[in-house]
């Protein structure tokens, strides 16, 4: 992407506004955090495959997420790192099908690994920990991705409003 249009700005202030409030919803079912998570809103981590420009909104919307995180500061920036790093790979992805899969990996590894710090450290158990909570987290987030973000996937190119502002379909 060469240059920031005011459009490019607002798409990504509407995206992590999105994040934001489709995680807070996810936490009155209590899926937001913890060991077992779903969010709702890593469907939308798909999106940077579309628009590159998501991508700071993304981590800005998990940022915001991470601040009533109830793993304090570490997952204020791990949990908002991987999303970045997600986001900015699947804005690289020459796949469709592939979109999904950042998040899946970097999530998985990353919260896992955080999770498993904060339930063991870096003791003897932190490898079976890590195993566990990595698996765990990897699986709500290919839920999510490929659950939900694949219907992103599938549906925003055919809608005309999207269409032109697409950078590939």
């Amino acid at each position: 992407m060469k240059k920031m249009t005011v459009q490019h700005l607002t798409t990504a202030a509407v995206v992590g506004a999105a994040y934001a409030v489709l995680s807070l919803f996810g936490s009155v079912f209590g899926v937001t955090f913890g060991t077992v998570q779903c969010r709702f809103s890593e469907a939308l981590c798909v999106l940077p495959f579309f628009f590159p420009e998501t991508v700071w909104g993304l981590f800005a919307g998990c940022l915001i997420t991470n601040l009533l995180s109830p793993y304090g500061l570490v997952d204020i920036v791990v949990g908002s790192l991987a999303t970045l790093l997600a986001a900015f790979l699947t804005s690289k992805c020459g796949k469709k099908w592939l979109a999904p899969l950042p998040p899946v990996v970097c999530n998985g590894l990353l919260v896992g690994g955080m999770l498993a710090w904060e339930q063991v450290g870096f003791t003897g158990a932190f490898g079976v920990a890590f195993l566990a909570n990595g698996a765990s987290v990897a699986a709500g987030e290919a839920l999510a991705c490929y659950g939900l973000g694949a219907l992103l996937l599938w549906r925003l190119p055919r809608m005309a409003f999207f269409k032109n502002r697409m950078r590939r379909e």
